[in-house]
C-alpha cells in the first residue's frame, strides 16, 4: 500500500515544496530546447519516485518486474505522466505569472483526478487516520496517485498564492514561496541565485570596462 508521504528535506532536486511542483520540475527548463528531463524512462521515474519517498522500496521493486514485463504498458504509463506533467506545469505557471490557468490543462489533471481518487483509501494510523492508497498490484500508473491529489490539494490550498516561478534566465522551477515576507525568487540560491549574482557582477564589470 502506498502511504502518502509527509514533509521532506528541500534538496537541489526537491526545491518545490510540494510533490507535484516536483514532478513538474523533473523538466529542466519546459520550453527551452534540450531542457534535459529526468524521467527519460519508466525505471528512472520509479527511482524519483522511490526517492521522493512517494513509494516505498518493496513498491518500486514491484513496478520495476511489472514494467520489465509489460514494456508497451509501461511506455503508455510514462507517456500519461508526461502529459500530465507538462498540464501541472502549465497551469501552476500560468498562477505563478497571475494569469488563468488553460481550460486544457484543467482538463487534464480532472481526468487523472477522476481516476486517481477511485483507488484512495482512508487507513487506520496510531490513534488516528491517513490517506492512503489501495494496493497497486504493480499498476504502473500508481506512481501517478500521489502527484495528482498533491496537484488538486495545491489549487484548493491557500499555499496557490505562494506559488512561484524560479527567475533565473534559463531555469523554470516552480516552488511554494514560504519566506516570511514572500520575496523568495529563486528555486534555488546556491544554484540560480548564484548564477544570476555572478551575472550580474560579469555584467557591471563589462560597462565598467
Amino acid at each position: 500500500m502506498i502511504v502518502e508521504s509527509g514533509g521532506r528535506e528541500m534538496t537541489a532536486e526537491f526545491v518545490g515544496g510540494r510533490l507535484c511542483l516536483d514532478f513538474a520540475n523533473t523538466v529542466h527548463a519546459f520550453g527551452v530546447e534540450e531542457s534535459g528531463d529526468d524521467l527519460p524512462d519508466v525505471s528512472a521515474w520509479i527511482a524519483w519516485t522511490r526517492r521522493v519517498g512517494a513509494i516505498a522500496a518493496s513498491e518500486a521493486r514491484q513496478l520495476e518486474s511489472s514494467a520489465s514485463k509489460q514494456a508497451h504498458a509501461a511506455d503508455a504509463a510514462l507517456a500519461c505522466a508526461k502529459s500530465v506533467r507538462a498540464a501541472v506545469y502549465g497551469m501552476f505557471s500560468s498562477i505563478a505569472a497571475g494569469r488563468a490557468a488553460r481550460a486544457d490543462d484543467l482538463a487534464t489533471l480532472n481526468a487523472s483526478v477522476a481516476e486517481t481518487m477511485a483507488h484512495a483509501r482512508v487507513t487506520p494510523k496510531g490513534d488516528g487516520f491517513v490517506w492512503a492508497w489501495e494496493d497497486s498490484g504493480g499498476r504502473l500508473d500508481a506512481l501517478l496517485w500521489p502527484i495528482v491529489r498533491s496537484a488538486a490539494d495545491l489549487l484548493a490550498s491557500p499555499d496557490l498564492a505562494r506559488v512561484r516561478e524560479c527567475a533565473g534566465e534559463t531555469c523554470s522551477w516552480l516552488f511554494v514561496d514560504t519566506s516570511k515576507n514572500q520575496s523568495r525568487r529563486w528555486c534555488d540560491m546556491k544554484v540560480c541565485g548564484n548564477r544570476s549574482k555572478v551575472a550580474r557582477f560579469h555584467r557591471r564589470r563589462k560597462r565598467a570596462n
